[in-house]
């Protein structure tokens, strides 16, 4: 290196708080958020910028590698538009919870009456399609 050449400045990444191992609770947050996460039909991208956060901080707490901070459950819950509560309680819902939201639906409600109807093909076709509804929203234009 030449005399008159600037040393290169190194920029070191910001801090991650390494998932420890082997914790329940953890894999219950990260459970929940990416639940909630696809819930809401939003990628991790969209989740980052309404949390100002990079993409891969998302990825990290999704896949179990990092540990949110306490203020980073709060920009999640935020983020999400649920409770920090909701966070905590991972994915542990009951039957009757999801019972309950689903028949709070319009379109479900009305298609309550019309199972009986159907074969178990049929019943199993239509139900597996309303779980995957469930899970991953389609986004409307």
């Amino acid at each position: 290196m030449d005399e008159d050449e600037p040393e290169p400045i190194l920029v070191e990444a910001p801090p991650v708080v390494a998932a420890p191992t082997g914790t329940r609770s953890h894999l219950q947050i990260a459970a929940a958020i990416r639940m909630l996460r696809q819930k809401a039909g939003l990628s991790q991208r969209q989740l980052a910028l309404r949390m100002q956060v990079p993409r891969t901080y998302v990825s990290k707490i999704e896949n179990e590698k990092a540990v949110p901070t306490l203020s980073s459950m709060q920009r999640l819950a935020t983020a999400l538009e649920v409770g920090v509560a909701d966070l905590l309680k991972g994915t542990s819902r009951t039957l009757e919870d999801e019972i309950s939201d689903l028949m709070h639906d319009d379109f479900i409600a009305e298609m309550v009456p019309f199972l009986g109807q159907l074969d178990s093909m049929q019943r199993s076709t239509l139900l597996n399609q309303v779980r995957e509804l469930s899970v991953r929203p389609r986004r409307t234009a």
